[in-house]
């Protein structure tokens, strides 16, 4: 991940109302509204990892030419867990848009812009280990497609605009961000190499790939011959492995088998290290004395 800081050309003021998926709303969007392509032209979308497996894909990218293209990294919280949102133009306008024809990815589009005017919140009760999916409205000035005399439940709208199966593949990502965010301090501090892991697995599913594939992570972990078959070409696959292995960075939930005796060989090599570093330092110390010793005489 780079260190460069970025600004966010266009932050949405929204003032947020619960619904449930039995609600019901009125809204339409086509080319004959008014304010068509208006939301694109001031876009603020947070990318999840599925959107980025369909985009990288819709436009013929590797992980690493799309991230570099077309996204702009953020920090999500305190902690600085890495998000990612859609790369815009200095005005707020989204590259991907087409000009008056709208979204040059359409069928491919992110999360974000399939639920809009409708945000999907993930919730969790107070002494609940369960998250539940919420909803609220996005009223924005511009917007006209309120007016429009059509109503529609928010399951309906979910089906209409495919946000089941982007829903389906994010969702435990979401529960990660929200277990993070619910946890306080006692989930503790990520260390810089679980923040690099978690925008891998994310993210970059291509060295992510690379990664579940090395040596060291066979040696460390015990997955099975079908699943790596499966994972060399399936990203959703690889997404739902790097789930579990952010739960394991995070959280320290053994969800990934490993291999006999793996745990204890890390703690030796770790040990090694250790030792080698300390008696490098005591080395480089006993020579510093030795010669100030041999100046002072």
């Amino acid at each position: 991940m780079s260190d460069e800081k970025f600004d966010i050309p266009f932050k949405s003021p929204n003032m947020p109302a619960l619904l449930t998926a039995e609600s019901k709303f009125s809204f339409r969007c086509h080319k004959e509204v008014s304010c068509f392509n208006a939301c694109c032209k001031r876009a603020d979308v947070t990318l999840a990892p599925y959107d980025i497996v369909r985009l990288k894909k819709r436009l013929g990218m590797n992980s690493a030419e799309f991230l570099n293209a077309h996204t702009v990294p953020f920090s999500m919280d305190k902690d600085k867990v890495p998000g990612l949102k859609m790369r815009t133009d200095d005005d707020g306008v989204c590259l991907l848009l087409d000009g008056e024809n709208g979204c040059s990815v359409y069928e491919d589009r992110p999360t974000v812009c399939r639920y809009y005017p409708l945000a999907l919140l993930s919730m969790r009760e107070k002494d609940s280990s369960e998250a539940t999916e919420n909803y609220s409205m996005v009223h924005e000035e511009h917007c006209k497609g309120h007016d429009e005399d059509r109503e529609i439940t928010v399951a309906d709208y979910r089906k209409e605009q495919g946000c089941e199966e982007f829903d389906e593949h994010n969702r435990e990502w979401y529960r990660l961000i929200l277990k993070k965010k619910s946890g306080g301090p006692g989930v503790g501090t990520p260390s810089e190499m679980s923040r690099q892991l978690f925008f891998m697995a994310s993210y970059n599913t291509d060295m992510f790939r690379k990664f579940v594939f090395s040596d060291n992570f066979k040696a460390s972990y015990d997955l099975s011959d079908e699943l790596y078959e499966l994972m060399a070409d399936d990203d959703i696959a690889l997404l739902e492995l790097g789930y579990k292995l952010m739960r394991q960075a995070l959280f320290g939930e053994k969800v990934i088998p490993e291999q006999p005796g793996a745990w204890e060989k890390r703690v030796k090599e770790r040990r090694e290290v250790w030792e080698a570093r300390t008696n490098a330092e005591i080395e480089q110390r006993n020579k510093e004395t030795e010669a100030q010793m041999r100046e002072e005489t």
